[in-house]
């Protein structure tokens, strides 16, 4: 008998997005240059669909020097035009902004908390959240840990740093285990 492996709902048929679910989405990060690449990805995401990014990852590594924050906090016009001359990214200037910011200021809590991990971590007491979704519906765009973060990473002046990018880095990151407990991947990722 061949039985479908059940997923979460919002993963759909494509290959792509089958392959990032089954080992990526919510297994927890403790990289930082892993976790700085789930962030920008996530800002650039706002407003699109995350398998139009996902679809580009590949492109946004190589144009991106491999999502290296000592590197793109050097970034100059040059290297803005570079990016908004590059088809395989998604070509917004205020987000390509955004990332070189955002990469200075990672690695300002770097230095400040020795490694950003540790820093974002914090937000959930230093291990995931497990929550208990039934169905996609039932998960939040927002939470009160997300909502603390972004204040936190906008105190600290990154961009694109809402309440909901926040929650879906944390999703991503697996700082919080959203797999519904349907899903084959909830007591693989808990």
């Amino acid at each position: 008998m061949n039985q479908k492996v059940k997923r979460c709902d919002w993963v759909g048929d494509d290959p792509l997005m089958i392959l990032y679910h089954d080992r990526e989405w919510g297994v927890p990060v403790h990289d930082d240059n892993k976790l700085f690449e789930i962030l920008i990805l996530d800002c650039f995401q706002a407003g699109l669909s995350w398998s139009t990014i996902l679809k580009k990852r590949f492109n946004f590594r190589r144009a991106f020097g491999g999502f290296n924050p000592a590197k793109i906090a050097k970034y100059n016009h040059a290297d803005i035009k570079r990016l908004l001359a590059n088809p395989g990214i998604v070509r917004n200037h205020s987000k390509i902004l955004a990332t070189i910011t955002d990469a200075r200021k990672f690695l300002e809590i770097q230095r400040e908390f020795f490694s950003f991990d540790k820093y974002i971590w914090s937000f959930v007491g230093a291990k995931p959240i497990v929550h208990k979704f039934k169905k996609i519906t039932d998960l939040p765009a927002t939470t009160e840990e997300s909502d603390k973060m972004s204040k936190d990473l906008k105190r600290r002046g990154f961009k694109f740093a809402g309440s909901t990018i926040c929650y879906a880095f944390m999703q991503a990151a697996g700082l919080v285990n959203d797999h519904v407990i349907g899903c084959f991947r909830y007591r693989e990722v808990s």
